[in-house]
């Protein structure tokens, strides 16, 4: 399954109005992983799924936000928006040699609009457990419940 630097990592950015608490975490899946983004909003929940994705690779809080990479998806569901945008960090991470550790994200409607925030890949620094080959359609999820939002789907590494 690869090194997963934390099984379940809180960010303390909760809504104030409910009881959610930002976080992603990891979920075992044959030779792949799954990966989960929890939030207030169905924004955060994306974010939050993608800081799960470089946790596949690699600590996402060591990788310094030095370099900005603009991302916009558009899908007809949410699912299909949450593999557009995982396979879309995916990409921009190859083909520029690049990790990231913070994102922002805005969805409206059926389109999603964001800031990456990373450098370059330091082998020696980030030690990269894995390369990322795309996002599934297995395990695919979005939905909001009593306590938020939840947004998940396996990886194929």
């Amino acid at each position: 399954m690869g090194r997963a630097f934390q099984a379940r990592h809180a960010n303390p950015k909760g809504s104030r109005h409910n009881k959610c608490v930002a976080a992603w975490e990891h979920f075992a899946h044959d030779a792949d992983i799954g990966v989960v983004g929890t939030g207030a909003t169905r924004a955060e929940a994306f974010r939050q799924a993608a800081l799960a994705l470089v946790a596949v690779v690699t600590d996402p809080a060591g990788v310094r936000p030095l370099e900005s990479v603009s991302i916009t998806c558009r899908a007809s569901s949410d699912e299909l928006l949450l593999v557009e945008w995982l396979n879309a960090v995916i990409y921009e991470m190859a083909v520029r040699g690049m990790l990231f550790g913070e994102f922002s994200v805005d969805i409206t409607d059926e389109e999603l609009r964001a800031t990456a925030r990373g450098e370059p890949v330091d082998v020696a620094r980030h030690e990269p457990a894995v390369e990322v080959k795309g996002a599934t359609l297995t395990a695919l999820e979005v939905r909001e419940g009593p306590g938020g939002w939840r947004a998940q789907c396996v990886v194929d590494v």
